[in-house]
């Protein structure tokens, strides 16, 4: 094991070059090895939970649910407000930001930044609700591939450049975050349900997100600074997957379901009109059958 660490570090070292020495002795992030297993794992659990949980009653987790949901939203709202003070600091430059050049904001920008790869390790267990509790329409290739290359990616961000231009994605994540993680805990409780509205408003926010992100990057690539050009090319392609992605997943269940509704609408006002007329006949046979035939007298 020690020998395929050795040669991951050699060909890392070959590919992106020298790693950030300030992130040296970090937990998880001095080799890939780590993050590789727990993939691969999520994976196994991705394909192997279903099989084996096809046979067993649901899990309802409910009270899991709303304290692991809850614990999301307050890491990602501490996240979100650190960044945003880190970013305020340092005077980070919108357009294209270094990774050495805003001292102790810096290192203040890597320390949030740590949490929020780490986050991405926590938040597999998304997926092991889902299989806990039989949802397995929720298990889709979006699902899969964001959670599982997230972790991944932002393993090589903490080890090559975690500060500087990578803050942008991570604060606009975090925020959609609190907005998401508190939706799901306040679904998990049934009498809450009927007065969550902005599900739909959320898919919206990824989206905008990821619009904003390329935008900010490609400012990077435009007018570019002490921030290697490779992460920023890097990060429109993979923007550019999740937006695909997200955007035919939104497709697929708002304007699909609301053609559907306004089907279903349609075919309630046909049937309502002839409801309509059954109900006047019903009436007059029911007062038909009200009447009894009066006996014929025998005079």
């Amino acid at each position: 094991m020690e020998h395929f660490d050795a040669s991951l570090s050699t060909y890392f070292k070959a590919w992106l070059g020298t790693r950030d020495p300030r992130v040296k002795g970090w937990f998880l992030l001095d080799n890939y090895i780590p993050t590789l297993v727990c993939s691969i794992l999520y994976l196994l659990i991705v394909w192997l939970g279903p099989k084996y949980m096809k046979t067993r009653q649901p899990f309802s987790c409910r009270g899991i649910l709303v304290v692991y949901n809850l614990g999301l939203t307050l890491l990602s709202l501490y996240m979100f407000c650190e960044l945003v003070m880190g970013v305020w600091e340092g005077k980070y430059n919108f357009f294209c930001q270094g990774t050495h050049s805003a001292g102790e904001a810096d290192m203040k920008i890597i320390r949030v930044l740590w949490w929020y790869y780490f986050s991405k390790l926590i938040e597999f267990m998304d997926t092991f609700f889902f299989i806990l509790r039989k949802n397995n329409h929720q298990i889709t290739v979006l699902h899969v591939y964001h959670h599982a290359s997230m972790f991944n990616i932002w393993w090589f961000v903490m080890n090559w450049v975690p500060c500087g231009h990578s803050y942008f994605g991570a604060t606009l994540n975090s925020f959609i975050h609190v907005l998401m993680y508190s939706y799901y805990g306040l679904s998990s409780i049934p009498s809450m349900r009927p007065y969550l509205w902005w599900k739909k408003y959320i898919t919206q926010g990824q989206l905008l997100q990821f619009v904003l992100t390329i935008i900010q990057t490609t400012c990077g690539v435009i007018w570019p600074c002490a921030f290697p050009l490779g992460w920023l090319y890097f990060q429109i392609g993979y923007m550019i997957s999740l937006i695909a992605l997200f955007t035919n997943f939104y497709i697929q269940t708002y304007n699909k379901k609301g053609a559907s509704r306004r089907r279903e609408q349609q075919k309630d006002h046909q049937n309502g009109s002839v409801a309509a007329v059954n109900g006047h006949a019903g009436r007059f046979s029911s007062l038909e059958n009200s009447v009894k035939p009066r006996r014929q007298r025998k005079d």
